[in-house]
């Protein structure tokens, strides 16, 4: 048999096998890339569990990690170490850890609206924030809350020392319901709020880009700035819209789909949180308004959370 004969024949068959939908070449191992959440699995994360539950990461070629850490200020840290590829985090914090010399940087946004908010009760004596002269406020996490608060309050013509901070760690929703507080800084609106209401408690939310905070991503995807040009981050990225789409597409299936990979997380809670979530989806994760985040930078220097405004370039990029 002739060489000829034997190469015409093999590409016949491999048409032939195509146009069958036979795939006879070996498949592309898939690349792995670890992902570190910013904290347990739940509906912020729903664009990486769909990505995941419908194929979308498999078809792009990447094996994804997902881990919980047992520390949530760590993933940054171990993304700029080396130790992970990307880190789930927020913006406020990015600014920070740069200031801070941290070698991270954003590469897409999960959720792209604020999710913080000055929360008290809706049946309470406190209508306004500038009732709130002389009373205890909760917080979780000191730095930024406290300036967020501080600028809140200062629309109003008060201060922090017109209130009292009480730390009461990740309780924020039981100390204000328990009266321990009389209104807690750092209430996810789509969690803590309908924690409250659930239990016939409802709350009334404060937002802080309603009252003088500049608007921001709550929830980006950090990188080390030293692997920008690792293909795999734009084949995540891309998994990832197609995830969002999916989303707005198919909500109901999405759910099922959220809760089939994670069946501890279908109760009431988490069925509301996902409800309120959803609208607050980066549709173009990739994609970033420089002008904004140069806006809340300045925010945070005037705060005096970070030492100088740098170029938005050092800290955030869209990718090619």
């Amino acid at each position: 048999m002739s060489i000829q004969f034997f190469k015409y024949t093999l590409f016949s068959l491999i048409i032939i096998f195509s146009v069958l939908g036979i795939n006879i070449l070996p498949a592309a191992a898939s690349e792995k890339l670890t992902v570190l959440l910013d904290w347990f699995v739940n509906p912020d994360h729903a664009p990486l569990i769909i990505a995941e539950e419908k194929g979308f990461f498999k078809k792009a070629g990447l094996n994804i990690e997902l881990i919980a850490p047992s520390d949530p200020s760590m993933p940054p840290k171990l993304v700029a170490a080396g130790k992970a590829d990307l880190a789930v985090s927020y913006q406020p914090q990015l600014h920070v850890q740069v200031d801070q010399g941290l070698p991270v940087i954003r590469i897409a946004t999960l959720v792209s609206t604020p999710l913080n908010s000055l929360v008290v009760l809706k049946d309470g004596p406190i209508k306004s924030i500038k009732d709130l002269k002389n009373k205890k406020i909760g917080f979780s996490v000191g730095g930024f809350e406290d300036a967020l608060l501080s600028v809140m309050l200062n629309k109003y013509g008060l201060s922090l020392k017109d209130v009292t901070l009480i730390n009461v760690n990740f309780s924020l929703s039981p100390s204000i319901l328990s009266g321990k507080v009389d209104a807690v800084i750092g209430a996810f609106r789509n969690f803590e709020l309908n924690q409250m209401d659930i239990v016939k408690k409802p709350g009334r939310a404060f937002y802080p880009e309603e009252e003088g905070v500049p608007p921001y991503d709550e929830l980006i995807l950090v990188a080390n700035k030293n692997s920008l040009t690792d293909k795999r981050l734009r084949k995540f990225i891309n998994a990832i819209e197609y995830a969002v789409q999916y989303l707005i597409n198919h909500p109901k299936e999405s759910w099922n789909s959220f809760i089939n990979a994670h069946n501890k997380l279908n109760d009431e809670l988490n069925t509301r949180a996902w409800r309120d979530t959803l609208p607050r989806f980066a549709l173009r994760p990739a994609a970033f308004d420089r002008e904004r985040y140069r806006r809340f930078a300045e925010f945070l220097k005037n705060q005096g959370l970070i030492k100088e405004v740098l170029p938005v370039q050092n800290y955030a990029i869209e990718l090619p």
